[in-house]
């Protein structure tokens, strides 16, 4: 069984209301529940039945809307916590020329038009990093490559506070980043 992750410490941030937030915690939780019935439901089908291979194919949409959302709330704190001088910052500089570059990239991307994700991943193989867009929960990852940094572009991340303004929200989550928790990942 997965248990729901307390992010409350998030609320209170800036530019993120607790209603906001409270409602995206709550969507969260939905997808903890709905890993756990799937993972209940799929010991109890027949292999090869159309019941077995449909929950197995949600499976993956629900069990990554779970551990998206874990590494979203995980990567944001109340002030931010800024870049160090350590391997990401070098990676960064080595794949994109500087910070200031991949951030254009990744703010930019949060810009894409629809749903979905940004993902700043590494590829353990090559040691590179990407800046990955995935537009459902279970669809576009980069086989083998580890999210460092997740920023959900979802409407429900920012419709409340910001409306249709999404490059607010972009901005307002930069501003929030967690750097120690995303370069742990590395």
């Amino acid at each position: 069984m997965y248990t729901a992750k307390d992010f409350s410490s998030l609320l209170g941030i800036p530019g993120f209301s607790d209603t906001l937030l409270n409602n995206h915690f709550t969507l969260y939780q939905g997808y903890v529940t709905n890993t756990n019935k799937l993972a209940d439901l799929m010991k109890t089908c027949e292999p090869g039945s159309p019941e077995f291979n449909e929950l197995h194919r949600r499976f993956g949409w629900e069990w990554n809307g779970m551990r998206l959302h874990e590494l979203y709330f995980g990567n944001m704190v109340k002030g931010g916590v800024q870049l160090s001088d350590r391997t990401l910052k070098k990676k960064i500089e080595e794949c994109w020329g500087s910070v200031e570059n991949w951030q254009k990239e990744f703010v930019g991307m949060g810009m894409i038009r629809g749903i979905g994700w940004v993902i700043l991943a590494h590829d353990k193989s090559t040691g590179k990093l990407f800046n990955v867009w995935i537009n459902e929960h279970d669809t576009g990852h980069l086989a083998g490559a580890t999210p460092l940094l997740v920023m959900d572009v979802f409407e429900h991340a920012f419709m409340i506070d910001y409306g249709l303004k999404r490059a607010d929200y972009v901005n307002a989550f930069m501003s929030y980043i967690d750097w120690h928790n995303v370069e742990e990942r590395l």
